[in-house]
């Protein structure tokens, strides 16, 4: 894996007045299918109940797990898109041509812009490679 091809989504939704519990029980099934079936390496949803907004956290390898993604969950996102509507979506990283289309195609006019890497490291299930820490 390529510390030049990750991708790391956040979308901040609007949940829907009246709906919270619904969305997160949409949102809990969301994750769990993608904890067991998605390419994402990385899934955290925090929600604002004061303020009625929740905040999704994605990290992909590469554009293809995107795609992977967009394939296989979509009626799990459709159901969770029931509650909430996308207040601001943000895309960090360079997707290639087809996923940046998709993302234009879907967001309209909230296309975030694509900032590329300046720097930066992962350490997954690497633990602490100077040993120091237990």
């Amino acid at each position: 894996m390529s510390d030049e091809t990750i991708l790391l989504f956040r979308n901040t939704m609007r949940i829907t007045d009246g709906h919270l519990d619904e969305f997160r029980d949409a949102i809990a099934r969301a994750v769990e299918f993608a904890e067991r079936h998605g390419p994402q390496l990385m899934v955290q949803t925090f929600v604002d109940e004061e303020r009625m907004l929740a905040h999704s956290f994605q990290l992909y390898r590469d554009s293809d797990a995107v795609r992977r993604h967009w394939e296989l969950a979509d009626p799990y996102i459709q159901d969770v898109m029931e509650h909430c509507r996308v207040e601001h979506f943000e895309v960090f990283g360079e997707p290639d041509a087809g996923v940046a289309a998709g993302l234009r195609s879907s967001l309209g006019d909230r296309m975030p812009a694509f900032p590329p890497r300046a720097a930066g490291f992962l350490r997954f299930g690497t633990g602490d490679p100077s040993g120091t820490v237990p």
